[in-house]
C-alpha cells in the first residue's frame, strides 16, 4: 500500500485515535509487508532444495526458510513499535513464521481501519499445527516420553553394560527411554550384546526403550605417546604431622601370572622359586630407585601370591634386588623386580612451549640425546590420527588439544609437521597423552563424513539400532552419503541424528537440515564438548541457543548433550550452576546423560528437574502454571476472580 493510500485511512475511533500510533501502524505495514514478501521470494529460490524434501516435512522445510529470511535483518526497533502497541513482537515465532506475522499484519489493518483477507492458506504452519508437526516427528524418532515428563532421558552405557544385564535393568528402572552406544569405544559384539539387553530390560519394565548408535566419524585426535619408564612408587598413607596410620601394601606374584588382588597399592612379578621362600613376618630388604636402604614385611603369602608391607616411602624399577635371608648366618636369597607396568607416555606442556604435530611416528617429550635416531629429536612432538589435516591447515590458525585444556596457534608448516605455539596452559603445566582430541576451529578441513570404520560399523549398527548418530557432520554430501550406504543395508527408515560439534557444522546448519528432510526420520544433538572448543566457551550460550531457535522453525528434534550434571555423574554430588544448566534442558525433546559410577542416581535427579520444569516452559514459551509457593499473599480479594476462571476450565 503507498503513502497516498494510507494517508485516505482514518482512524476507527475504537482504535483509540492517537495519531502518533496511527503513523507507527502505518509504518509498521509496511515494514511487515516487505518482510513477508521477502519470505515468499527465498521460498521459491530455494524451490530445488524443497523439492527434495519428503512430503511430511514439506510444510516444515517452507517454516524453516521463513524464519531464517526473518533473522536475517535486525528486528529490535520493529519489535519494540510493536510491543508499544500491544501486539506481538514475533519473539516466539519460530514455529509459525508466516502465521505469525500474518496475525500481526491483520491486526495492524484493523487497527488502521483497513480490510484483511485471510491468509492462512499461505502459511506452513500455525501456533497449534507446529507443535502438533513437532510432536509428531519426535514421537516417530525418539518415541513416547514418559508420563509426567515432557523431555526424554538418553544415557551413554559403559562397556560394563555388555555383560552386565542388572545394570542396564538399573538404567531403565531409574528412567533411562534411550540407550546410547558409542561406536567410537568397544566391538561390534559388544554393541550387540548392549543393545540385546536393552531389549530385554524394555520389556521386563513394559515401555519402550530406543537405541542410537553414534558414529565415532572423522575426530582428530593424538597419535600414542611412548610409555614411561616403569617405576613404581609405593607410598604408605600420613596424617597431617607425617605419622604414619596405613602401611602401604605390595603384591608379589609370579612373572607370568596377571592375578590381581583387592586392598593392595600395587602388584609386581618376581621369580616363582624366591617368592615360594616368604613366609608370614619374612622381611624383604632392598635399595631403591634414589639409593635409599628401605624393606617389606611379609604379611601373608597363599602360594600364590604373597603380600608385604612398607612403612616408608620408596620407588621400584626393574633392576631393583630384592632380598631375604642373610641374618644368624642364614643364606640370603634375591630376586630382580622382573614385572611392573608401564606409565603411561605423556607430554609436558607449558605456554611459550614448542610442540611438533607430525603425520606419524611414537610421540616423545624433547630433548634427545645427539645420536638418537629419532625423527624430531629437539621437540616435543606427537603424530595426529588424521594425517591429512597438516596440508589443510595454516599458519596462524588456533589449535586445540583435550576438550580445551591445552591450546595452540600453528607457527610453522611443512609437507609433514606443524610446529605449534603453545598459548594457553595452567601455570604449572598440563599433560598430553595419546588418543586426546584435536579442534580446528579456523580451519576448513575437508575430511571423510564416514571412515572405513564407520562404513564397517554401519552393519551393526542397522542390525540392532533405531537411530544413527552422524558425527562431526558438516555439509549436506555427508548425510547424502550415510543415507546411501543406509539405503545399501536395507534401513531407510533409520532416524538420523546430525551431531552439531563443528563450528562449520554450527554454520551449515539449515543446509543440514533441509538435506536430513530427504531421509525418513531426523533430529539434532547440540554436542556442546567439542562445539564449546570450535565457538569459544564464551559463545556457547549464544550457539546452543541458535540450534534451539533453528531446530525449534525446522519442527525437528533436539538432543540436549553433553556435561549434562556429569559432576554429579561422577561424584554423586551435583554442582549448583549443573542443576540450573540441566533445567534449561527442558527446551530440548531430550537430554543426554553420559555414564558414571552414580549414573542411576544422576537419572533419578534429572527425572525430577525435568518434571518440575515441565510445568514452567515449553521450548522458549513460558506456561504460567499456578504457583503455590505464594499462593497465600493477598487470596481473599482475588478469590472470585480464579472461581470464574475455574468455571471456564
Amino acid at each position: 500500500m503507498s503513502k497516498q493510500d494510507h494517508a485516505a485511512v482514518a482512524i476507527p475511533p475504537t482504535a483509540g485515535g492517537d495519531p502518533q500510533d496511527f503513523d507507527i501502524c502505518i509504518k509498521l505495514i509496511d515494514q511487515l509487508w516487505a518482510l513477508r514478501q521477502s519470505m515468499l521470494e527465498r521460498e521459491t529460490a530455494l524451490k530445488t532444495e524443497l523439492d527434495k524434501v519428503l512430503p511430511e516435512y514439506r510444510q516444515s522445510a517452507r517454516n524453516l526458510i521463513h524464519y531464517l529470511t526473518l533473522r536475517s535483518v535486525d528486528l529490535r526497533p520493529l519489535q519494540d513499535q510493536l510491543s508499544r502497541l500491544g501486539l506481538s513482537s514475533l519473539g516466539r515465532s519460530e514455529s509459525h513464521v508466516l502465521a505469525n506475522l500474518d496475525k500481526v499484519l491483520g491486526l495492524l489493518h484493523r487497527l488502521t481501519g483497513q480490510a484483511w483477507q485471510d491468509k492462512s492458506a499461505q502459511e506452513p504452519a500455525g501456533s497449534s499445527s507446529s507443535r502438533e508437526l513437532l510432536k509428531k516427528h519426535t514421537l516417530r524418532l525418539l518415541g513416547h516420553a514418559p508420563t509426567g515428563r515432557p523431555v526424554r532421558i538418553m544415557v551413554t552405557l559403559p562397556t560394563e553394560a555388555a555383560t552386565d544385564f542388572n545394570m542396564v535393568q538399573e538404567l531403565v528402572d531409574a528412567g533411562m527411554d534411550i540407550a546410547r552406544i558409542n561406536c567410537a569405544h568397544d566391538s561390534a559384539p559388544d554393541w550387540q550384546s548392549m543393545a540385546a539387553k536393552v531389549r530385554q530390560a524394555a520389556k521386563a519394565a513394559h515401555r519402550p526403550v530406543k537405541v542410537l548408535m553414534d558414529l565415532g566419524g572423522p575426530k582428530i585426535r593424538t597419535g600414542p605417546v611412548a610409555d614411561r619408564p616403569p617405576v613404581l612408587k609405593l607410598k604408605p598413607g600420613k596424617d597431617e604431622l607425617g605419622r604414619v596410620f596405613r602401611p602401604a601394601r605390595l603384591h608379589l606374584r609370579p612373572i607370568d601370572s596377571t592375578e590381581l588382588v583387592p586392598n593392595v597399592d600395587a602388584s609386581v612379578g618376581v621369580w616363582e622359586v624366591w617368592l615360594a621362600r616368604l613366609k608370614a613376618g619374612s622381611s624383604i630388604h632392598f635399595t631403591d630407585a634414589r639409593g635409599a636402604k628401605r624393606h617389606l614385611l611379609v604379611i601373608q603369602n597363599n602360594g600364590s601370591g604373597a603380600i608385604a608391607e612398607s612403612l616408608q616411602t620408596a620407588y621400584l624399577t626393574p633392576e631393583t634386588v630384592l632380598t631375604i635371608g642373610g641374618a644368624g648366618g642364614k643364606k640370603k636369597h634375591a630376586t630382580l623386580v622382573c614385572h611392573i607396568d608401564s606409565q603411561q607416555g605423556a607430554l609436558r606442556l607449558f605456554v611459550g612451549d614448542s610442540l611438533r604435530l607430525t603425520k606419524e611416528g611414537l610421540g616423545e617429550t624433547g630433548g634427545m640425546e645427539e645420536d638418537s635416531n629419532e625423527l624430531y629429536p629437539d621437540t616435543a612432538h606427537v603424530a595426529v590420527t588424521l594425517p591429512q589435516v597438516i596440508d589443510q591447515v595454516k599458519v596462524g590458525e588456533r589449535i586445540w588439544f583435550d576438550d580445551g585444556r591445552i591450546g595452540g596457534v600453528i607457527r610453522h608448516k611443512t609437507d609433514t609437521w606443524l610446529d605449534i605455539e603453545i598459548t594457553q596452559a595452567r601455570p604449572d603445566g598440563e599433560k598430553l597423552t595419546g588418543d586426546k582430541g584435536i579442534n580446528l576451529p579456523d580451519s576448513q578441513l575437508n575430511l571423510p563424513a564416514l571412515s572405513d570404520k564407520d562404513i564397517e560399523d554401519l552393519k551393526a549398527v542397522a542390525a540392532v539400532a533405531d537411530m544413527v548418530g552422524l558425527s562431526f557432520v558438516q555439509k549436506p554430501a555427508d548425510i547424502a552419503l550415510l543415507c546411501t550406504h543406509l539405503q545399501r543395508l536395507g534401513r531407510e527408515d533409520m532416524g538420523i541424528v546430525l551431531k552439531i560439534e563443528t563450528l562449520q557444522g554450527f554454520e551449515n546448519l539449515p543446509e543440514l537440515m533441509l538435506s536430513a528432510m530427504a531421509s525418513s526420520l531426523a533430529g539434532v544433538m547440540i554436542a556442546r564438548g567439542d562445539l564449546a572448543v570450535e565457538c569459544g566457551y564464551e559463545r556457547l550460550a549464544e550457539v546452543q541457543e541458535e540450534i534451539l531457535w533453528c531446530a525449534e522453525a525446522a519442527h525437528m528434534p533436539v538432543i540436549w548433550a553433553t556435561q549434562v550434571l556429569e559432576f554429579m555423574a561422577k561424584t554423586g554430588l551435583p554442582s549448583r550452576a549443573e542443576i540450573s544448566d540441566a533445567g534449561l534442558g527442558v527446551r530440548a525433546e531430550c537430554v543426554m546423560l553420559n555414564k558414571g559410577p552414580y549414573i542411576t542416581q544422576a537419572i533419578r535427579t534429572l527425572d525430577d528437574i525435568l518434571k518440575r520444569m515441565g510445568g514452567h516452559q515449553a521450548k522458549k514459551r513460558p506456561l504460567l502454571r499456578a504457583l503455590k509457593a505464594w499462593s497465600g499473599v493477598g487470596t481473599t480479594a482475588t478469590d472470585a476472580m480464579l472461581e470464574a476462571l475455574k468455571k471456564n476450565y
